[in-house]
């Protein structure tokens, strides 16, 4: 199979727009402007991404970003193969040459000394240095570079330096308004409307106490695992526990009151 052919997303990927996301992007796309998605962790930042892929026809290659992730993880490196010394391109390089949309997640994640490979690409010049090889890649214009990351969350020493910040158009996304969320959980996860309106109502209270004994909370996604399990049998409650409460934290004191707030909603 081509390099290309294996990034690309034939199927359209479900994904309900909450504004103008989707023009923004389509916009920030021709013009060869990269973009910034912000928003909690599992409020379809990922989803829009390979929905934007199947819609501009483009492969999709994905970087989940950690604090040891290297340049050469993402440009490329020299690796032994058969006795020969060969180029590997990395998943940035490869997003170039072949003209995909490059998406990093969790940007900040990454070590900034990392980051700084990616400013050159992010601005007017459209260029990756790849410095071992002596080379310079001009992105086409079918390329694309798009980075997320969850702000609410992020310490201050894991924050997107102005110099970066300041290259991309930004998108902020959020959990949707209540019933748009649960026609979300319905078409995701085959629940009926009524329960999927409790499971909302139940992630509103979790949300409420973000700063109050939660770092987040919860998010559409722990909404449809739970649906999901609600849908195979498994009691609402227990569902609500299992998939929301106790992948929300491992706190004593804020698991019995996680659970009786699961228990009065369902």
């Amino acid at each position: 199979m081509h390099e290309i052919e294996k990034h690309l997303i034939t199927e359209e990927p479900y994904y309900s727009p909450v504004g103008e996301e989707i023009a923004i992007f389509e916009a920030s796309y021709r013009n060869g402007l990269p973009v910034l998605l912000k928003g909690p962790t599992g409020c379809g930042k990922s989803r829009f991404m390979e929905y934007m892929a199947w819609r501009l026809q483009r492969p999709l290659i994905t970087v989940s970003c950690h604090d040891d992730l290297s340049t050469s993880d993402l440009v490329g490196r020299f690796l032994i193969r058969g006795g020969e010394t060969v180029w590997i391109d990395g998943p940035l390089a490869l997003a170039v040459k072949v003209g995909a949309i490059c998406y990093l997640d969790e940007v900040v994640e990454a070590r900034k000394d990392t980051l700084v490979v990616i400013h050159p690409l992010a601005d007017d010049r459209r260029l990756l240095p790849i410095e071992k090889l002596g080379q310079i890649l001009e992105a086409p214009p079918e390329f694309a570079l798009a980075v997320s990351y969850n702000p609410g969350y992020q310490s201050l020493l894991k924050d997107l330096k102005q110099s970066t910040r300041q290259r991309f158009v930004a998108l902020e996304f959020n959990y949707p308004e209540a019933m748009h969320e649960a026609e979300i959980v319905v078409r995701e996860s085959g629940v009926d409307l009524p329960l999927a309106q409790q499971l909302v109502s139940f992630a509103g209270m979790t949300r409420n106490l973000k700063g109050s004994g939660l770092d987040e909370g919860a998010s559409t996604r722990l909404l449809v695992h739970a649906a999901k399990l609600i849908q195979s049998g498994i009691a609402p409650t227990v569902a609500s526990q299992c998939a929301i409460a106790q992948a929300l934290t491992d706190d004593p004191e804020m698991m019995p009151a996680i659970f009786e707030l699961a228990d009065s909603v369902f």
